[in-house]
């Protein structure tokens, strides 16, 4: 098992990514402390890692409350003895941030997706750190999307929060690499068994007269492969980042646009 023994806490766990990818972290031997502001459907992942016999407990975490997030990391220490891995997948419904032109749109809506996924990764990522130094090993890894490279209409602060995410994780490994801890990111393509594609969609729904599935064959026409990535393609590879088999990267955004977006 890649992960075997490892701690490793997922913020936004009870979202596709973060579901998805906590399932593949328990399969590989880790020890799950999953959070996020919905309870219930953290709880629903944890269940599903217990009774395929994996380790995962659940608690209500809110990543831009930095007390909350500090008490949750002290009780998991408090528990599990360390942290190995910090996995950030929180997100925004959609709805809240896109849709409208960038000339259209308020400073408060713009700055909402900045402030929200820059700032919980901060808070996460640091909070994280400080527990790992010690141990003079640990990886910090986020999630960001095509977006932080191309420039992609009606998605208000969304691009720009995904390109700030990939700078910040640059920053922190810079300073955290001489710890012993990397940091890493996935910049994954759409994928259709998360929300966030759907939520893509319904706002183009009615202006282009698309249905879904034309929309999903115009987002795979770009790629190389004519098709969108899976949860389990995404979360394979983040199971292979946290590992010690990807001990030389660090510093880095893995590309998973499957050729949508040239390196």
């Amino acid at each position: 098992m890649m992960l075997k023994d490892k701690v490793a806490v997922v913020y936004g766990a009870g979202g596709g990514i973060g579901g998805a990818v906590a399932r593949a972290f328990a399969q590989e031997g880790a020890k799950l402390f999953l959070t996020g502001r919905d309870l219930a459907a953290v709880e629903t992942v944890a269940k599903d890692i217990v009774s395929a016999g994996g380790s995962a407990a659940a608690a209500e975490v809110d990543a831009l409350d930095e007390q909350a997030v500090e008490t949750h990391l002290q009780s998991v220490i408090d528990t599990a003895g360390r942290i190995d891995i910090s996995f950030n997948a929180i997100g925004i419904p959609n709805a809240r941030i896109v849709g409208l032109p960038l000339t259209e749109l308020d400073a408060e809506r713009f700055s909402l997706a900045v402030t929200t996924y820059l700032t919980s990764y901060f808070l996460t990522a640091r909070l994280a750190a400080r527990r790992m130094i010690p141990n003079e090993s640990g990886v910090v890894m986020t999630v960001t999307a095509l977006h932080s490279r191309t420039g992609i209409p009606l998605v208000g602060g969304y691009g720009p929060a995904q390109a700030a995410k990939e700078a910040l994780t640059r920053q922190l490994s810079a300073e955290l690499a001489p710890h012993g801890i990397r940091v890493v990111g996935l910049r994954p393509q759409g994928m259709p068994e998360t929300r966030t594609i759907k939520d893509a969609y319904e706002p183009r729904a009615k202006a282009s007269g698309m249905t879904w599935d034309q929309w999903q064959e115009l987002l795979a026409a770009r790629t190389h492969p004519r098709r969108l990535m899976t949860l389990e393609e995404m979360a394979a590879v983040a199971v292979f980042m946290a590992s010690d088999k990807a001990s030389g990267m660090t510093g880095t955004t893995v590309n998973l646009t499957m050729g949508s977006l040239d390196d």
